[in-house]
């Protein structure tokens, strides 16, 4: 009889994630202790006060700073003991990330922005270009490929940042409070974004401050004092089914 197929790992696996900011007056524990699993096609919100540590989290997840203790894994394969090389590989390969404010390289058009990723990761400049024009298609932004960020409005630079984000098909995708300088319509158009890739299949982990963007989140996750607090079930049961 033949084995059935192993099940995929989750996106992302954090253990006993610890980070501690040493400050002049006394030691900052932002994060003390934190466990948590993504599943492949989850789109998860990370919600909590400012100080809770949630872009912290955000931030290890990302790459952009070290935990002092605990384990990340991607896809199944842990980061802990990778060479810096393979440990940018994986990273480049399984993650992408959207900024609160676009970060999006003034002298390039969109178009040259979605690209570069592509490019960084060792993509000919014509797949690149096509990988990155199919991504602005897919975002309705085809017609400003050849547009400058400052001619675009934040709704739509913040379209293009997360098509830049995705031009590597990453695992997860990571966006830290993406409305966060948006208006009301940009807001709208961004959580639109969101919730069509998701349906797509993408994974993603939102960091916000917006009871709009966490609804969007099929399951919403706390943190406070640099710990997780479990009230998933009552946040699903308040914002309804995804």
């Amino acid at each position: 009889m033949p084995r059935p197929p192993a099940a995929a790992p989750p996106a992302l696996e954090v253990h006993g994630l610890r980070k501690t900011y040493d400050a002049r007056s006394a030691p900052v524990r932002a994060l003390r202790g934190v466990d948590l699993v993504v599943g492949t096609g989850e789109f998860v919100a990370l919600t909590g006060p400012s100080g809770s540590g949630k872009s912290t989290l955000l931030h290890l997840v990302a790459g952009l700073e070290t935990a002092d203790e605990g384990t990340i894994a991607l896809a199944g394969t842990t980061l802990d003991g990778l060479s810096s090389a393979r440990l940018a590989r994986m990273r480049r390969r399984h993650i992408g990330l959207v900024f609160q404010f676009f970060n999006l390289i003034d002298h390039m058009t969109a178009l040259e922005n979605v690209a570069l990723p592509a490019l960084v990761a060792g993509a000919s400049p014509a797949a690149a270009t096509e990988r990155a024009r199919e991504l602005l298609d897919r975002l309705g932004l085809l017609d400003k490929s050849g547009e400058l960020p400052a001619t675009l409005s934040g709704g739509q630079r913040q379209r293009v940042a997360i098509a830049r984000a995705l031009v590597n098909r990453p695992t997860l995708l990571l966006a830290d409070e993406p409305t966060g300088a948006l208006d009301s319509a940009g807001t709208a158009d961004v959580l639109d974004v969101l919730a069509r890739i998701n349906a797509a299949g993408q994974t993603i982990l939102v960091v916000t401050h917006s009871a709009e963007v966490a609804a969007a989140a099929g399951r919403r996750v706390q943190l406070r004092d640099g710990r997780i607090v479990d009230e998933e079930a009552e946040a699903l049961t308040a914002a309804g089914p995804a």
